[in-house]
């Protein structure tokens, strides 16, 4: 059953495109067959089943109808958590609709209405290609790309999305959170002045690995262990701390950076073939015209202090975002109390309030596309990844337009663990001319 913030959510959007459930049948909306949703959920891991579970709270049509994942195993585990809820009467996926493989999400296409894709990030811009080439709302989780080439065939999906009359919604939840709104409406009233500066942390301990099988073949041994190759995930700075870096870019309303200098290291993961070739910690710098710096420091160790906060600046005062607590305040530099958040204000789930916009957009015939600043932050973080592992600063230009391409030509057969990056070793692919 859809909850109370569901129900109010869609009688709203009704409400303000001039329609209502008692007046206009479901079946009447644009792109959906009747009242009736089909979901297909690609990648059916943690973020992969949360997603499905979100879906079907958001709205009493979906239906979550076929499921797509590189492993057998994976599709079970998802539908054997999904058959568990309260929502189970609205899970149908029968064995010929779990389609196993990389390339599974072509059959999985065919058969729904809108995607929720939720794999390693790594497989992302393709996959975005094909599901708005076949006219697919999309649910698509962050990071979006995890180097140049995926960030401009993201674009072009964003852009063609929109021409089709696409819904897009991404997985950057911060976005979704109501005390994050609040805040950030306030810095773009003007609360806090202009705003010069941003220190984010996202300081955490390291995700799990998964030891090999004798059963494994290389790829499948990374794709178990995708969060540590840096062509799956981007690193962690890509893969975890994007959520930050989006603060950023949301703090800077969507100014992008003129270039960035990033440092990081591989210092304290244990040298084990399923910790990849990724870095355990990293600190980057990003430049703006006219000055402002904003600074991002990540890690995954064990045993250190943890934090993941927001401090912003601006010519009238600064602010604290600190999800974690949850604490959002802006004082002047006396250190008087400009604004907050108060404390019994409404917090509704930030990874639902995501799906409840997809499906309300939908129901609407209203479509809505988060998908310039979704790329934009991920390809700052990449932007971040690319200085720390040459040991460079790098230009948005060259980031962009960069060619390098992190995912292995082929991906059958041998497929060695990479050499982990070091810095002044590594070169940075040139642009291409212009």
């Amino acid at each position: 059953m859809q909850s109370d913030h569901t129900r109010r959510m869609f009688l709203k959007t009704a409400a303000a495109a001039g329609v209502g459930a008692a007046v206009t049948p479901w079946s009447a909306f644009a792109r959906v067959p009747d009242a009736r949703i089909r979901v297909g959920v690609v990648g059916c891991g943690g973020r992969g089943t949360g997603a499905a579970a979100q879906a079907l709270a958001a709205d009493a049509g979906v239906v979550i109808w076929s499921m797509s994942d590189a492993f057998a195993d994976r599709i079970e585990q998802s539908l054997k958590q999904l058959l568990g809820s309260e929502q189970k009467d609205r899970v149908d996926v029968p064995p010929e609709r779990r389609h196993v493989g990389i390339g599974s999400i072509d059959a999985l296409l065919a058969e729904v209405d809108v995607v929720l894709l939720c794999s390693p990030p790594g497989f992302r811009p393709e996959q975005l290609a094909k599901s708005v080439a076949a006219g697919k709302h999309i649910f698509c989780e962050k990071p979006v790309c995890v180097d140049g080439p995926g960030y401009r065939s993201v674009l072009e999906s964003v852009r063609s999305a929109r021409t089709k009359g696409l819904s897009l919604v991404s997985g950057f939840c911060w976005r979704s959170s109501s005390p994050e709104r609040a805040m950030f409406e306030q810095i773009h009233a003007g609360t806090l002045g202009e705003v010069v500066g941003v220190h984010s942390t996202y300081l955490t301990s390291p995700l799990g690995v998964r030891a090999r099988q004798p059963d494994w073949s290389d790829l499948d041994f990374q794709l178990r262990n995708w969060q540590h190759f840096t062509w799956l995930s981007g690193d962690h700075l890509v893969e975890q701390a994007v959520h930050s870096v989006d603060k950023i870019h949301w703090a800077m309303s969507g100014r992008l950076p003129i270039r960035c200098v990033g440092m990081g290291s591989r210092f304290v993961h244990d040298p084990l073939p399923e910790r990849g070739d990724v870095y355990d910690n990293f600190a980057v710098t990003y430049e703006y015209e006219n000055g402002p710096r904003c600074v991002l420091m990540c890690r995954q160790q064990p045993d250190c202090y943890n934090i993941n906060d927001d401090w912003i600046n601006g010519t009238k005062g600064f602010g604290w975002v600190n999800g974690w607590g949850p604490t959002h305040w802006i004082k002047d530099y006396a250190g008087s109390l400009l604004w907050s958040y108060p404390k019994d204000g409404p917090a509704p789930n930030m990874y639902q309030v995501e799906h409840d916009t997809l499906f309300a957009a939908i129901r609407s015939a209203r479509p809505v596309n988060e998908g310039e600043w979704m790329a934009n932050s991920c390809m700052m973080a990449i932007m971040g990844r690319m200085s720390a592992y040459s040991g460079q600063a790098i230009t948005w230009e060259q980031a962009t337009q960069s060619n390098e391409a992190l995912r292995p030509a082929e991906l059958g057969g041998a497929l060695a663990v990479p050499p982990v990056p070091r810095p002044g070793r590594r070169a940075v692919r040139p642009a291409p001319s212009v």
